[in-house]
């Protein structure tokens, strides 16, 4: 994302539906491309792979439907990190399941609420708008990371957290991939682990757009002043191995290893099993959860 007004693809056959998302997100700042097929979808996509900060994406339509357009985007080393909204009235458990478990960032059920039409906008594109600018600062940032060993980092803050992120994804063949994974797992431990949030309250959070505020608050409290995170960082043989360790209580990471169908509408909770399937070869929690070993393939 530039500078200038984010740009929305919105792909649905439907001309009625379009008109109704341009009108909902009219005010916005965005700019709206439309597509009435996933053919014309697919041909925008690719003669202007950088134009574009996000995707909503019709589910059902004649010819290459929304999920084989999906499918394409993340097969895509110049897309794979585009978010993509799938709106859809095929609300199945399953069929929402197989959307998120293909790389959605969002499931949108028809018909849906203007109000999370927005919501769900807006985050989509603040997280490409996050890692434009983390990849900016890491060109402004190089350093000759390559002969690297051995590292430990110790640090606090969600600026702290995004610094290491993108410090160690430079050790990494496909950095993007490995830093939305690093950054997910770290935020986990200072959100989840050293602050304690909970599931429920992160939800409610992110729905009144107060999550960044509530962690800084809780930094300053004297209860969280003393908990760090660290992460180690290890190169052995092909295997390039992070260790990330909160000061919590832990939790039960296995339901969140795969995307559950009891979460599938919520606005978080699918950010580990999007690293374990796009960014890691292989996720094991330890303990009672407040380790996590990541391991990347060189």
């Amino acid at each position: 994302m530039s500078n200038q007004q984010p740009v929305l693809l919105v792909v649905d056959d439907d001309p009625i539906i379009q008109a109704v998302i341009t009108e909902v997100l009219d005010g916005l700042g965005y700019e709206l491309v439309i597509a009435g097929s996933g053919e014309e979808a697919w041909d925008k996509l690719i003669a202007e792979p950088d134009r574009y900060d996000a995707v909503l994406l019709d589910r059902i339509m004649p010819g290459i439907d929304g999920m084989e357009v999906l499918r394409r985007i993340k097969l895509d080393p110049h897309l794979k990190l585009l978010p993509v909204i799938l709106q859809t009235a095929a609300s199945m458990p399953e069929q929402i399941a197989e959307g998120l478990n293909a790389g959605a960032f969002y499931y949108l059920s028809k018909p849906f609420k203007p109000e999370v039409l927005r919501a769900v906008t807006t985050n989509a594109l603040r997280d490409r708008s996050e890692r434009i600018l983390e990849e900016h600062d890491f060109k402004d940032k190089l350093l000759a990371l390559q002969y690297l060993e051995e590292a430990c980092f110790s640090f606090r803050t969600i600026e702290q957290a995004r610094e290491v992120a993108t410090l160690l994804s430079s050790l990494c063949p496909s950095r993007m991939t490995a830093h939305m994974g690093l950054i997910e797992l770290i935020l986990n431990a200072i959100e989840h682990g050293n602050l304690g949030i909970t599931y429920d309250e992160k939800t409610q959070l992110i729905a009144e757009n107060q999550l960044r505020m509530e962690v800084e608050r809780r930094l300053t409290l004297p209860q969280y002043l003393d908990k760090f995170v660290t992460v180690k960082f290890a190169r052995t043989g092909r295997s390039l191995i992070f260790t990330i360790r909160d000061q919590g209580q832990g939790f039960d990471w296995h339901p969140f290893l795969e995307m559950g169908v009891d979460r599938i509408m919520d606005n978080h909770g699918r950010g580990i099993a999007m690293a374990r399937r796009i960014s890691f070869a292989n996720l094991e929690y330890r303990g009672t959860g407040n380790c996590v070993l990541a391991t990347i393939i060189v």
